[in-house]
This record gives structure tokens, sequence and C-alpha cells, in this order.
């Protein structure tokens, strides 16, 4: 029995600023995890080379690829942690007991091992994937279908997530820069403790806030609890060595075709549990899986932000804010640009939605999508722009087109990123809406890993320099370019197989 099917009606919620009160305390919850994910996500790479290459840039290209495996390992298991809240222990359950692994492990990588520390993203892997999915899943249940408060509510949601992206990595790239008066990548300790502190911030609220959920989320009624809670810690146990081989053992290029296996798995399911109920359902699983691939696109371009964008800034950017070098814009700030951009236009997003959709001019689902590549690839236009025409004497650009970059990234994302969120929630069939949710994150997590494969390719083993950069941002923006105007052009067709859901 899946967890939709354990609460026999929606519960009544008192709303806070127009939406159930439940939702702000997820709202923080969710602060306190992208807190710790975003604390480290910046310091990642930086530190696999300063630490484990002696800050050579030879290793930038194996750095970018252990980042984009672990990245995409975070968002593919997502996909068991939405099968496990699905039938096994049910929603809360899961996001607890994630909350507890992913502080183990971020205690782990602050040991300078790399065994330990490759070992100690595992660990964050395996919690993530119980924890992200399902917090997700929990503020689509908060809302009755039909409910048009649901795709603001996500927004809402989506802007805890960037609160918490905001002020961590300004935080701990303070922390990393300035506490100790020390060269950065021995302070990557203070960075990931930090991080950890955060987590435990985020288990705690959560387990004492759970109580507003009013059964919502609660172990599958049909279960022994205690059995089945063991089952999936030694489940977990199982996990971690596996994510470490797929990881560190595999490598970025057979982890593809793996999680291409997976996702072609994950498809027939939802396409069978679609045929099961009904030709609707079945055009509404098309739909979803079509958007999937195009999400894909956007996120292996996206997510150059923690690899290659992360080495322009270090190397091929002129950080000093005054003339006289008083003041080096902190490497770790930039991945704060992208989070303070959601915020400010958020708000703004969301009203021009509000406003179109009160006077029936609101743009589909997919057509947002494709505005979302199209975003993304403007972003990479302006890198080629400065990349072609405002290299300085040094070999270095202005700060300014990297932080214009972040920006159109952002907005791009806020056509794409909450609103995928909502529509898996709808579009899904209502017995598989956490594994569904599970297979948007895969979809993230495909885009993730081919994003280090770029990465990788971008900086060779030589490292990265202006002509490597051109070239590999001048292909993102191409392949952006394409697949958003495609997707305009056929979104009336992908439209149509909704049947009506907006």
């Amino acid at each position: 029995m899946s967890q939709t099917q354990t609460i026999t009606h929606q519960p009544e919620f008192e709303t806070l600023w127009g939406h159930p009160k439940p939702l702000w305390m997820l709202f923080m919850a969710e602060f306190w995890e992208r807190f710790a994910f975003y604390g480290i996500r910046w310091a990642l790479t930086l530190y696999i080379v300063a630490q484990f290459y002696a800050g050579n840039a030879s290793g930038e290209g194996d750095a970018s690829r252990y980042y984009g495996a672990y990245l995409a390992l975070v968002y593919a298991t997502a996909i068991f942690g939405g099968y496990v809240a699905d039938r096994i222990i049910g929603y809360q359950r899961s996001i607890l007991l994630g909350a507890v692994v992913m502080s183990i492990g971020l205690f782990m990588i602050m040991v300078p091992s790399l065994d330990v520390f490759l070992l100690g993203l595992a660990v964050i892997v395996v919690g993530n994937g119980l924890f992200k999915p399902n917090i997700s899943s929990l503020v689509g249940q908060l809302y009755k279908q039909g409910d048009d408060r649901r795709d603001r509510g996500f927004t809402i949601f989506y802007m805890g997530i960037n609160l918490g992206g905001m002020l961590s990595p300004l935080l701990t790239g303070w922390l990393a820069s300035e506490i100790f008066g020390t060269p950065q990548h021995q302070n990557y300790k203070a960075v990931f403790g930090a991080a950890g502190v955060g987590m435990i911030l985020s288990t705690i609220w959560f387990y004492i806030g759970r109580k507003q959920l009013k059964g919502i989320g609660m172990m599958p009624e049909d279960k022994p609890a205690g059995k089945m809670l063991a089952y999936v810690i030694a489940g977990v146990v199982v996990a971690v060595p596996v994510v470490y081989f797929l990881m560190a053992g595999m490598g970025a290029q057979t982890l593809a075709w793996v999680l291409g296996v997976l996702f072609v798995i994950v498809a027939g399911m939802l396409l069978l549990e679609g045929k099961q109920n009904g030709r609707i359902q079945m055009h509404r699983v098309c739909a979803l899986l079509l958007l999937f691939g195009f999400n894909v696109t956007f996120w292996m371009f996206f997510e150059q932000a923690g690899s290659s964008f992360n080495f322009l800034a270090q190397n091929l950017v002129n950080r000093d804010i005054f003339a006289d070098g008083s003041f080096i814009f902190p490497t770790g700030w930039f991945q704060s640009v992208n989070s303070l951009a959601i915020i400010l236009f958020a708000p703004v997003i969301s009203a021009i939605w509000y406003f179109t959709s009160k006077r029936k001019m609101e743009p589909t689902i997919p057509f947002k999508f494709g505005l979302g590549l199209l975003g993304n690839a403007l972003g990479f236009l302006v890198l080629m722009f400065a990349l072609t025409q405002l290299v300085d004497g040094n070999g270095l650009i202005p700060l300014w087109p990297l932080v214009l970059c972040y920006v159109l990234q952002s907005i791009g994302e806020l056509c794409l990123s909450p609103i995928g969120l909502s529509m898996v929630t709808k579009l899904a069939p209502v017995r598989y809406v956490g594994l569904a949710m599970g297979a948007w994150f895969l979809s993230v997590a495909t885009g993730n890993n081919l994003s280090g494969i770029l990465a990788g390719e971008i900086s060779g083993e030589t490292g990265m320099t202006i002509e490597s950069a051109l070239a590999g941002f001048s292909f993102s923006f191409y392949l952006l370019l394409g697949a958003g105007i495609v997707l305009l052009v056929i979104s009336p067709l992908i439209n149509k197989l909704m049947h009506g859901v907006k």
C-alpha cells in the first residue's frame, strides 16, 4: 500500500500567509538541509585539487568527474528513497533517517584522506536519497488535487532551498578564507563541519515539527514499524559501499550507462502503471518522460557551476574588487549569486504566472521548460562574449560576466525547476508519486553526471584555459539554444498529452 492510500481523506490545515502551516515547517527543514548541501558544493572540486593533487591544475579534470559522479548519485538515489517512502517506512521516517545519515557523512569528509573523503561522500549520497525526494513529495500532499495554490506553494518551498543556498556559501566561503588566516584548503574542515551542524539542525527541526502534518507521510499501516525500519537501515549499510564503488571505482563514463539503464527501468514501471490506469494516465506519463529528457539537457549545463565555473572563477576571472587589491572576491561567493537571484526573481516569476493565469494567458508547463533552456543558453552567450572580447593583458576576464551568467541561468531555473516539482505530483500515477519524484531527480542526476564529464573535457589534462573554456561554453550555448527552440515548437503536442493539467 502506498502512502497516498493510507490517508483516506485530505486533512484540513490552518493557513499562514495563504498556505497550509506545515509548508513553513518543511520550508525551514529544507533550508537547513540545503545550507548543508550548498555549504560543501562550492568547495568540493577546489578542495580535491588542493588537498589530493597538491594544487596542480592537472587534477581539475579528475575533480570535475568526481564532482559530477557525486552530484549524479545524490539525485539518482532519490529514486530508491522515493520507493522506500512509498512502500516501506513512509515519508516521515525516510526523511529523518536520511537526515541522520547525511550528518554522519558530512563529518566524515573532514578527514584529509581521499578514501575516507570519498566514503563520506557516499554516505551523504545515500542519506540525501532518503531525504530529498520525500520532503518535496510532502509539499505536494499538503494541497488537494486541483488546488491552484500548489505551484505557488512549490515556488515558496523553492525559495527556502535557495535561502539556504545563498547564506551557506557566504558563511563557509568566509570560514575557508578568513577564520584561521591560513591557506584556504587547510580550512575546509571548518566548511564541512559547519555543513554538518546545519544538517543536524534540519533533523531536529523536522523531528519537532512533523506533528503539524496530521498523519501525512506516516508509516503505511500494514507494515511492522520496527522490522521495516531495520530492513531499511541494513539497506543503507549495504548501499554505502556500492555508491562508493560507483563514484570512485567505476568512473563517470560508466556511471552514465548505469544511470541510463536505471532510467529505462523506472520509465517502464511508470508506463506500465499508466497503462493500467487508462489512456489519459498513459498519455500523462508519456508527457512526463518527454520533459524529463529536456530536464537532463538543462542540468548538464547548469551544473557547470560547481566544476568548470569554479575553475573559471579561480583561475580566469579578475576577482580584485578594488584597484589596490585590498579585497579579493572569494571564489565560493559566486555560488551565492544563483540563490540570491532565485530569491529576488522568484516572486517576480510567480507574479507573472499569476497575472497571466488570471487572464487565461499563462504559458503551459512545456513552454515554461523551453524558456528555462533558453535562459540557461543566454548565460553561456555572456561568457562567450567575455572570453572573446574582454580578456585583459593578464589573461583574465572581468567578474561581472560570470555573475550575469549565474543570474540568467537562475531565471531559466525558475521557469523549469519548481514547475517540474509541481508537475510530477500532478502527472504521476497516484500510487507512484514518490517513485515519479525519484525519476525526476534521476533525470537531474543524469544531467549532473554529464556535466562532470563535460567539465573534465573543458579542463583537459593541463587545466582550464581561455581557449578550452571558450570551446566548451560555445558548445553549451548552441546545444541549449537548439533544445530550447525544439521544445517551444513541440510544446503544444506535449500539452495535449497532459489532458488539461496546468
